[in-house]
């Protein structure tokens, strides 16, 4: 009698070993149909299966930083979209201040004050230089063109800019004409890009520039 209750004892603490080593350790296919089919299935420690689940929920979840990396990714297009903009800004803006000096001082051509002055080359720059408000370097960068035409037919405006991107103002010249003459005006202001790799598509002139020009074109009047 007492072998069989001693038989019957050690059954029921191998009977009990095993439950407890089931409840302590999930087997593969436990772990992976509970944590769902991205994860890979492997034997863990049951006890310590919640708290994984925890720390990986809690990871997932946390938003911080998310501002910062996500300025990260649009920062180049952003920053380059606003130096773009500032730049065609400033070009705007000093083109249309170009265009003002070259039509007040091409007025004495028009009436002929410039011809009975006898107002030269040198001269006339230095009255659209006058009209710049100090905002574009004259000295330098500044080049004008003065010819004169027999009608508006046969009037041209050739570029200084060869195709090679190379810009020469060797051409230019200074002919006001006389009464009732076609007359074209022509300015030319080397501007720097100061954001020469983003305003890059800007480039018109080798060395990072753009040439700036405007253009008149007029008939003097009957002065004489």
């Amino acid at each position: 009698m007492a072998a069989i209750l001693n038989k019957s004892m050690k059954f029921n603490r191998v009977s009990q070993a095993r439950k407890n080593l089931d409840l302590v350790c999930q087997t593969d296919e436990t772990i992976a149909a509970s944590a769902g089919p991205q994860m890979i299935a492997f034997k863990t420690p049951g006890i310590l299966m919640p708290k994984l689940h925890a720390k990986v929920r809690n990871w997932a979840d946390d938003k911080r930083g998310v501002a910062a990396i996500e300025f990260a990714m649009i920062a180049i297009p952003f920053f380059f979209l606003i130096f773009g903009l500032l730049e065609v800004c400033a070009i705007f803006i000093m083109t249309t201040v170009l265009e003002h000096g070259l039509q007040e001082a091409s007025r004495t051509i028009r009436t002929g004050q410039a011809q009975e002055a006898g107002l030269g080359q040198v001269a006339f720059k230095n009255a659209v230089c006058a009209e710049l408000f100090d905002l574009l370097d004259c000295e330098g960068k500044l080049a004008l063109d003065v010819q004169t035409f027999s009608d508006f037919g046969s009037t041209s405006n050739p570029s200084p800019i060869d195709a090679d991107g190379n810009y020469s103002p060797d051409g230019f010249g200074y002919n006001p004409g006389s009464a009732n003459e076609i007359v074209v005006v022509r300015a030319f202001y080397e501007w720097d890009l100061f954001t020469p790799v983003m305003s890059a598509p800007l480039e018109n002139v080798n060395g990072g520039k753009r040439l700036l020009q405007s253009t008149i074109a007029f008939r003097n009047e009957p002065f004489n």
